[in-house]
């Protein structure tokens, strides 16, 4: 898709919990095309697991992928981005903005990144470099098509009904929304948590219209 519209793909495979290769990626990265000017971090795991059940092992794990994952890409890109690059993280509505039954560790690590975020945005605002967070909603994604894990095909078509927009979301749209913060038209925008939702967050609990 990339090259179609006239760019250019580089696809190397990374594990975020392990730091020489989220390294060499960045180095990579920037030996390929000469700089670096943004970076996203999006991987994530997603486990369900009851609290009185999990094991320290779940709970390690989860941090290290959803939460240490975004540290070591934007550690690794710090070192190389150019000065007035900008870097984005996606967090979830599960924890960012919600709790999740069943979910602790997930939403604890998906709340852990607005603040990361927000940490990185004034640590770098120096040099001129933005970092902000994306919370979305509920999206069809394989991860949430999931139904051991998550909701489902059928969960998410429940949910879609209590949606003020009528229907969840799209990898599309919030690709499109990481690319607005990586992009010139949002460079006042840096520390902040943007939430694409459908409206879902500021529905009025019980209220019908």
């Amino acid at each position: 898709m990339v090259e179609a519209a006239g760019g250019q793909c580089l696809m190397l495979p990374v594990d975020v919990t392990q730091t020489g290769q989220v390294e060499a990626f960045a180095a990579r990265a920037v030996g390929h095309y000469g700089r670096l000017d943004y970076a996203v971090a999006n991987a994530g795991l997603l486990r369900q697991a009851a609290l009185a059940d999990m094991s320290d092992a779940q709970w390690t794990e989860m941090m290290d992928v959803d939460l240490g994952g975004v540290m070591r890409v934007f550690r690794a890109a710090a070192r190389h981005m150019r000065d007035g690059g900008a870097m984005v993280a996606v967090s979830s509505i599960a924890g960012g903005v919600y709790g999740w039954q069943q979910h602790v560790h997930y939403a604890a690590a998906k709340a852990g990144v607005p603040g990361l975020c927000r940490a990185v945005a004034m640590e770098l605002a120096p040099r001129g470099i933005r970092c902000n967070a994306v919370i979305p909603g509920l999206v069809e994604t394989p991860q949430s098509l999931d139904p051991v894990n998550s909701l489902g095909p059928e969960g998410l078509a429940r949910a879609a009904a209590g949606i003020p927009l009528g229907r969840v979301g799209s990898a599309r749209e919030i690709a499109l929304l990481i690319r607005f913060l990586t992009s010139d038209d949002a460079s006042y925008i840096t520390g902040q948590s943007v939430i694409a939702d459908g409206g879902l967050t500021v529905r009025w609990p019980g209220l019908q219209t």
